[in-house]
Formats: C-alpha cells, structure tokens, sequence
C-alpha cells in the first residue's frame, strides 16, 4: 500500500504572495513619490527663494576680485621739490600658511639671495604683527642677479614669491624728517581703527600706513582710493582672463609751505646742538621752516627699524625722535617780555610812559629776586624796558596784574594753548593759572597759589612751559598787527595727473583787537633790541631792518644767595638760549622762534641763527662755509666770510635707490 503526498506547489497561496508583492511594489512607489517631491521642494528652494545668493556664490568661485592698491602721492616743498617718493622693486615674499618648514625654507633662499639676519628679525617681527595666510617680505629690494637665480629655482619653493612693489623713500634723509614724517606696515592697533572708521575697504591689499609727521596728518589724502580688478580664475585658483576692472586713484601730492634749501641751512647752523626753530609768514601763518635737532633718518621706518638702531635713536641722551618744536616745551625767558608789556597795555594795568627804577634787583616777601648784576638799567620805561630786558620792571608788572589776569591775556595769543597746526602730536605746554594749580596737584597744601609764584612769571619762568610753535605764532601775531593765523605746515593739495592744485587753508585768521598804539609801542622795543639791545652787534650791517628780543631761560633752578656759573654746571643744566624776531621791522614777511638747548645767552647762540634765516629769506644770502662752522659752535656774531647765494648751494640727496 502506498501513501499519496501534496507537493509544495499545491500548498502556496497565491493569491497571499501576490498581495505582499502588491505592498511592497506600493511602498517602493510612495517612497520614489515623496523623493520626488522632496527633490522638487529643494529644487524650487534653490532655483527660487536663494537664486541670488547662489548664483553669486558660483560667480565667485569662477571670479576672483583683486583690490589694486593706488600709488601713495609724493610730498613737496613750496618749490616743488619732492621730500618723500616712491620707486619700484622686487621683494622676495613668503606665505608662511604654504610653507611645510619655514626655516628651512628662508635657510634654502640664503643660497640664492642674501639674507641676512636683520631680515630674519624683521620677518619674524611681522610673523607676529599678521596672519598666516598674508604675504610677508624676507627680502627687499632684490637686484636683478638674484631675481633671475631664484626664478630658475622657483619650482623649489611652494608659497615663495617674487613681487613688484612701490617702495617709499625719502631722498633727503634726515633733513626735516620730524616734518615729514614716514610711513610703515599696518599694525593690528591700526587695523581696528581702520575698520571703525569704515574705511576697511579702502584698505583692502594696503600693508603701509603714516605713523608721522605729514605722513600721517595728511594719511587720506596721500593714500589714494583703491581699485578693483575683477578676473576670472581657474580650478587651480589661476587668474585666466580679465572681467572688468576700476583703476585705482592716485594719491594726492601734498604741498608743504616749507623751503627745503632754507631749512637744511638751519639744521646745518645747529650742528650737533638740541634745539628748535619754527619761522611763519606773518601775513599767512605758513610756516616756512620747522626744525627740530638732533633729527632722524625715515627711511629706516618703512620696512621696519632694526633692533640696533631703533636702540641707537630710542636710548640716545639727545633723544632724536622728540619733536622739540612741536612737543618740546620751554620757559620762553626775556622772549615773553614784549607779550607782558602789551598785556599791560592792554589790560591797563601800565602805560608806556610810566617809569620804574631798576636796581638791580626786587624784592618780594622776604625774597630777593635779581636783574641785571648789582648796578641795575636805572629808570626805564616801557620801550626802554623792552629794549634793555629789565628784569625788575617785568617782576614789578607781573605783581601788579597777578597771575590769572596775566594768564587770561596770555591764552588767546596762544600759550600754552593747541595752535592748531596741521601736524599730529602738538602738546599744550602750561600758562599757569589759579586754576591750572588747583587741577593739577593733588595735596591739598600744593593746591594753593603763593604771591611769590607770581613774580618770575613776568620775565618768562616759573610754571611757564611753551612750544616753539606757540612762540612763533605770538611772534607773528605781534608782527601782524593783532592778527592771529593757524600755522600751517602744507599749503596745498596738488592732483598727480593734472597737477592742479587746491589750497588747504580752511581758517581766517582772528582779529585779537589790540590798539594799533600799543602794538606800536612794543615794536619800537623789539626794534631798539636789535638797534641798540642784546643783539645789535649780531644784526651789525643787515641790509634790513628786524625787530627780536634775546631771551636766556633756566633749565634748573639757581639758589637765591648763587650766581650762575655755566663751567661749574653739567651741560644739560645750562641756560636755554631763545631768540624771537620778525622782519623787515616795518612790513613784516617772516617771523620766528629759536631754542638751542644748554647754550646760554640767547644773543649768542639763538640770535646768529635768526640772522642768517632772515639774510636767506630776504636777501637771498646762505652762509660761508666758516661762517656755518663758526655759528655751530656758537662763535658767531654778525656774518662771517663772503655770503653765498642760495641759488649757487645745492641741495644734496641721499637717495638710497
């Protein structure tokens, strides 16, 4: 007997399987469905909503924009010629974010190029300063022999490369350098006030900003506007072909009103002393010269100062990176006598014909305070008094008006006040008042202001500490008649491409109401100065006439019962020399102010400087040689040897490319 059995075809269900597949093929299908609509969704996301966005994102990755940095303008003196320049020239530049081991690197480039340590520093310093990816310079100004031997072995060196770039220079040098000013790389202190200022696109490729002087008074003018060149790039990041471009602007040139010729005579006619001496026109207030001595070389700023010499001018007793006319404050001595006598005037506290007997000396609480030796002037009035600097008739008028009447005269004539000229970093000096004395000491038993204090005022000491500049603007003002100008060490803005220029005096000047009698009164003083005064023998033969008063002022305080003894004081203790003066007397066309540092008399030392300024100015005579030699050591009087004409001295460069 045999068993019958169903095969396994007999036992499936079909109808079971196909119903399963069915689902599947159906969840398979909504799946693909929402896919679909998924990927739609997006796309209409893309194409519409952020069509914009994207489409410049892709047209950013085919383009490139490269900012085209403008050259920086020239700087020039009143005749033209040019005190800060550029020039081209290779630089050999790394990329440090695409240099595996940079000192093997910079090791490897010595074989070709010279590079020496002080570049190594240099870079190093800027490795701090910048960001990886910014391109730094380990080398400058690259001679043709080693632009060709690194280009054959370009191939060697990822993320080295060579650039052509425009250089700053300062063809003179030291000459007027606390004038002019220089430029360096941005740093990160800059930048932020780059980016406040929302000028961040302006800069945008610059490494080089003024740190100084007109340089960086005048940073946006001589900058230029920045242009944008836009190209197409390959998936290398290769620029292939232009799209459009801007072209950078220019920088304007800036015109100073500075004689160049005229002020390396002054800096020559200091030598090796310290000092100061701004000259204005007084009909203006265009400064003609701006010295301050010892001076610096520029040039050693722009691509970064080394170690060495940024001790050199840092540490040096001579301090060559103060500048003195600007920031250098002094007692202005005798050359404040003149502004006490119109102040009199003026307030009414004297006239110029009331007498006051020099003894010698005055005294004053129990305090002897000295003039001229034991003997005295005798009776003087008030153009005498000028004329002969009388000590006891300042010490007597200083009394009389006390020290905020003095102080409120004082102030709009500019002491110890901001002149406004048009260079960073002016100090405002110290014109003493109640006031200032009470502000500026903390202890209260400093606070208090004593009689005494009062006296040494009038001949131009105690607490008074002015400028040059202000010196030389009261000056100017009293050569003017009462009007007082803004100085002004730039006269003009000039195109690079036209040429055309555009006046940067954007002030009038202020009336200050004096009586033209009693501006009259203080001129024949400063006249009979030069006439029968201090310094008559130093103008002895000038084919003009000038008005000046010397002034000696303390540079450390003599004890009541001392005399001073120059031979027996350390140099820096030494009287400050100071002259101020205009001229010609009757028309005034130059007006200045002198401080040589620890030279005594003024009529010795500062006067002689004056003297040749006012023969350059409106005689067109330069010193001899042994007359320059002679006023540098202080020796001179009157001219020395036959005068020269400015016209036959060359103004010598030492342009370094």
């Amino acid at each position: 007997m045999s068993l019958w059995l169903p095969s396994l075809a007999e036992l499936r269900d079909n109808e079971a399987d196909l119903y399963r597949f069915r689902s599947r093929v159906l969840v398979v299908q909504v799946v693909v469905l929402v896919c679909f609509v998924l990927v739609a969704v997006r796309l209409s996301y893309l194409q519409i909503v952020r069509h914009e966005d994207l489409l410049e994102q892709a047209e950013n990755n085919r383009t490139a924009v490269i900012p085209t940095v403008p050259p920086r303008g020239t700087i020039l003196d009143r005749n033209g010629v040019e005190l800060a320049s550029n020039y081209s020239a290779y630089t050999l530049e790394i990329t440090p974010s695409k240099v595996a081991d940079l000192e093997a690197t910079i090791d490897a480039l010595g074989e070709l190029v010279d590079i020496q340590s002080k570049d190594r520093r240099r870079f190093k310093r800027l490795r701090e300063e910048s960001r990886s990816f910014d391109s730094l310079p380990i080398r400058t100004r690259l001679n043709d022999a080693e632009v060709a031997r690194f280009s054959a072995q370009r191939y060697r060196f990822p993320g080295v490369e060579i650039k052509a770039r425009l250089f700053r220079q300062y063809p003179y040098g030291e000459l007027a350098s606390h004038v002019v000013g220089y430029i360096g790389r941005i740093n990160a202190r800059e930048k932020e006030r780059i980016e406040d200022d929302d000028d961040v696109g302006n800069y945008r490729g610059t490494e080089y900003i003024g740190k100084l002087g007109v340089e960086q008074r005048y940073e946006r003018e001589l900058h230029g506007i920045t242009g944008v060149n836009r190209v197409e790039t390959s998936a290398g990041g290769r620029a292939t072909r232009s799209l459009s471009s801007r072209l950078a602007t220019p920088g304007q040139n800036v015109v100073l009103s500075i004689d160049i010729h005229l002020q390396k005579m002054i800096e020559d006619l200091f030598g090796n002393r310290r000092g100061a001496l701004v000259a204005m026109d007084p009909e203006t207030g265009e400064v003609l010269a701006f010295v301050s001595k010892p001076t610096f070389d520029p040039n050693l700023f722009v691509e970064g100062i080394d170690v060495e010499s940024w001790q050199s001018l840092n540490e040096s007793p001579d301090k060559p990176l103060l500048n003195r006319a600007l920031r250098g404050t002094y007692p202005p001595g005798s050359t404040y006598k003149p502004f006490m006598a119109l102040g009199a005037l003026t307030t009414g506290k004297r006239s110029a014909s009331t007498i006051i007997n020099d003894a010698g000396s005055w005294s004053y609480g129990g305090h002897t305070f000295r003039s001229h030796g034991d003997s005295g002037l005798g009776p003087v009035d008030m153009v005498r008094s000028i004329t002969l600097s009388s000590n006891v008739y300042y010490y007597s008028l200083a009394n009389e008006m006390g020290v905020d009447a003095i102080h409120d005269f004082m102030k709009p004539l500019g002491f110890g006040q901001i002149t406004g000229i048009d260079l960073p970093g002016e100090v405002r000096g110290v014109l003493p008042s109640t006031e200032w004395k009470r502000n500026y000491y903390k202890r209260p038993e400093q606070k208090k202001w004593f009689g005494g204090e009062t006296i040494s005022l009038g001949i131009g000491q105690g607490y008074n500490a002015f400028t040059m500049v202000q010196l030389a603007s009261a000056t100017a003002t009293i050569a003017s008649g009462g009007r007082k100008f803004a100085p002004r060490v730039v006269r003009a803005t000039q195109d690079a491409l036209t040429h055309a220029q555009a006046s940067t005096t954007t002030t009038e000047p202020v009336e200050l109401g004096y009586a033209p009698d009693h501006i009259a009164v203080v001129r024949n003083g400063l006249v009979g100065v030069v006439t029968s005064g201090t310094s008559a023998q130093v103008f002895a033969g000038a084919g003009y006439q000038s008005a000046g008063k010397t002034g000696t002022a303390q540079a450390v305080t003599i004890g009541q019962k001392d005399k001073y003894n120059a031979a027996k004081l350390a140099e820096y203790q030494r009287d400050h020399a100071l002259y101020m003066a205009y001229a010609p007397a009757d028309a005034p066309k130059i007006a200045l102010a002198v401080v040589v540092e620890n030279a005594g008399f003024g009529a010795a030392a500062a006067a002689p400087i004056a003297r040749r300024v006012f023969d350059y100015w409106l005689l067109g005579q330069y010193p001899s040689e042994e007359d320059i030699a002679a006023t540098q050591k202080g020796q001179s009087g009157r001219p020395i040897g036959t005068p020269r004409s400015k016209k036959d001295v060359p103004l010598e460069s030492s342009r370094t490319n």
